[in-house]
């Protein structure tokens, strides 16, 4: 993938501030602001339930915000064509009409998207095997996966969403998925968010991190920066709680009067505690959003 300086220099291309999102007395979204980036893959993080579909569908224009305000392009998105139009929402539980065959989802795709690469949407509906004149509603649940696949990555929206985009595939499928992704991104540079609960495996392609757990943002920070702030400290509770006591605790496990804590600190803070007698250990992203949701994120 190509350097950040070797990108054109983009803007943030959407913003979101204040926004929440209820459905009757339920809040899925709450008071949520962050800035999606040109040319960065954002990874949107967190549990089941958390939020995170409805946040992605309010950034595509399919839901409108109950407050607060999201702007995509400049603009709003809700039911605006010509916003919409620059963005591409791969949804999991997308609905087609029930006479749709595979191709004319494609056809349909590049009539929309302005951006369209026909030539690399064949290219990759070969590359997963799928087969062109089927109904989508006779499609196993990877092989629907895999057309939300082919339509996000061939619709080179300047705004590309994917909302678990690969269940159902197989480890092989998901593998090409994410070399697709990382090549074409590399060639076509664009805003991408993918949203999912296999952290581990798209890790090393996430460049920003925005974790939401209950409806509410608890990280939004630079992959590379978080993972070298997170760190996990162990040793005696009274020493443990003296070193951390500033810094912004993720998670917190307490037996007979030791103490393991999660922590976002500086660069200079692994060395420090090992100097005052402390275990410290490094903190995966898998890690690091379940220990920032177990508890209700960061404190």
């Amino acid at each position: 993938m190509s350097t950040r300086e070797e990108r054109p220099v983009v803007t943030d291309v959407a913003t979101v501030s204040g926004a929440g999102k209820r459905f009757n007395d339920v809040a899925a979204v709450e008071e949520v602001t962050f800035s999606l980036r040109g040319n960065v893959i954002h990874g949107l993080l967190g549990r089941n339930g958390a939020g995170k579909s409805t946040l992605m569908r309010m950034l595509a224009g399919h839901a409108r915000p109950t407050s607060g305000t999201v702007t995509v392009h400049g603009g709003n998105p809700f039911e605006n064509d010509g916003i919409t139009r620059r963005i591409c929402f791969a949804a999991e539980n997308q609905v087609y009409p029930d006479p749709f065959r595979v191709r004319d989802v494609l056809t349909a795709a590049r009539l929309l998207y302005p951006n369209w690469d026909e030539a690399y949407a064949q290219e990759l509906v070969d590359v997963f095997d799928l087969p062109r004149k089927r109904r989508m509603n006779g499609l196993s649940r990877g092989m629907r996966s895999a057309v939300g696949i082919v339509t996000g990555l061939a619709s080179r929206a300047e705004l590309t969403m994917f909302d678990e985009p690969y269940l159902g595939l197989d480890a092989t499928s998901r593998q090409l998925f994410y070399d697709r992704l990382i090549a074409d991104f590399a060639e076509n540079p664009r805003t991408i968010v993918l949203s999912t609960h296999l952290i581990d495996e798209v890790s090393a392609l996430i460049e920003h991190v925005l974790v939401i757990d209950r409806g509410r943002l608890v990280i939004d920070e630079e992959a590379e920066m978080l993972r070298g702030r997170a760190i996990t400290v162990s040793g005696p509770a009274e020493r443990v709680d003296k070193f951390t006591y500033a810094m912004t605790r993720l998670h917190e496990e307490r037996l007979l009067g030791r103490s393991r804590v999660t922590v976002l600190g500086d660069a200079d803070d692994p060395q420090h505690a090992r100097s005052l007698g402390l275990e410290v250990n490094p903190v995966s992203l898998q890690d690091l959003v379940v220990k920032s949701t177990m508890s209700g994120g960061a404190r």
